[in-house]
């Protein structure tokens, strides 16, 4: 039976080196990202940081679950609506969405994503 996967603190666990966030609405904000766990399907989870600034963000084809863990930011819909996340935030962008972020303070967040074809994989029956 496969183990599970343990991050003891996903809130100073490395997120990787910090690389220009590439959708930054202004050069010098930054990310970066590490995938902690992967499967077969294309399901991934891990940890995410990125600097202030603000970015444009779509989700093609793949649902992700975010959990905040530190920093504070503005969420921007589509339609014009808006809402605000900080530390223990959890929501879902689902499949096709698209917004804008606005980060306050250094952003850090656990993720889960699932890519929308692995919806239609068949369930193992080991599960």
């Amino acid at each position: 039976m496969p183990k599970s996967i343990h991050i003891t603190d996903v809130v100073t666990t490395d997120a990787g080196e910090h690389h220009d966030k590439a959708t930054a609405e202004e050069p010098g904000q930054t990310e970066s990202s590490r995938t902690v766990w992967e499967s077969a399907e294309g399901i991934r989870s891990g940890v995410w940081e990125v600097t202030p600034g603000a970015f444009s963000s779509t989700r093609p084809e793949y649902h992700e679950m975010c959990q905040i863990v530190s920093g504070r930011a503005t969420i921007f819909e589509e339609d014009g609506s808006s809402f605000e996340v900080q530390a223990g935030s959890l929501f879902v962008t689902p499949e096709g969405w698209k917004g804008r972020w606005v980060v306050h303070e250094t952003l850090r967040k656990a993720w889960v994503v699932i890519p929308f074809a692995a919806l239609a994989a068949p369930v193992r029956s080991d599960a």
